[in-house]
């Protein structure tokens, strides 16, 4: 099939899947909208994170781009927090911190593409999250 017809923030015969399995996340959906191939080796997914909800803290080798697609939050990449809304874009480059979080009353839904091959997301440890925390707006903002 080559068209996926869209309706609500989701896509005809795209499951809405959890987030990942454990970690410390609230309210963060999934949907697998392209899975890569041999031309083209990445995965596009879409995220949503309900009003107050939030991704995981991580970092990992690869990188990755965003660009929010509905609603409004913030989002950490290294040590900068900035508030984002529809058609934003972020890029995330290899092993920044990053985690989003959606406004308290609104979702966040977010498209998402990174490379099909790519390595597994890393949690701060407690160094990780001490070094993290002597930036004060960081600390405040971080969800772990």
């Amino acid at each position: 099939m080559t068209v996926r017809r869209f309706n609500s923030f989701a896509w005809e015969n795209v499951p809405v899947l959890s987030y990942k399995e454990g970690g410390p996340y609230k309210d963060v959906t999934r949907q697998v909208l392209f899975e890569g191939e041999d031309s083209l080796p990445a995965q596009w997914r879409y995220f949503e994170v309900a009003p107050g909800g939030h991704s995981t803290l991580e970092r990992h080798q690869h990188i990755h781009y965003v660009m929010i697609l509905r609603g409004r939050g913030a989002c950490l990449v290294g040590d900068a927090i900035t508030d984002i809304a529809e058609h934003d874009l972020v890029e995330i480059r290899p092993m920044q911190w990053h985690q989003f979080r959606a406004a308290a009353d609104a979702p966040l839904g977010f498209l998402c593409v990174v490379a099909t091959e790519r390595d597994r997301p890393q949690l701060p440890n407690t160094d990780d999250l001490a070094a993290l925390r002597q930036n004060a707006k960081v600390a405040d903002f971080i969800r772990a």
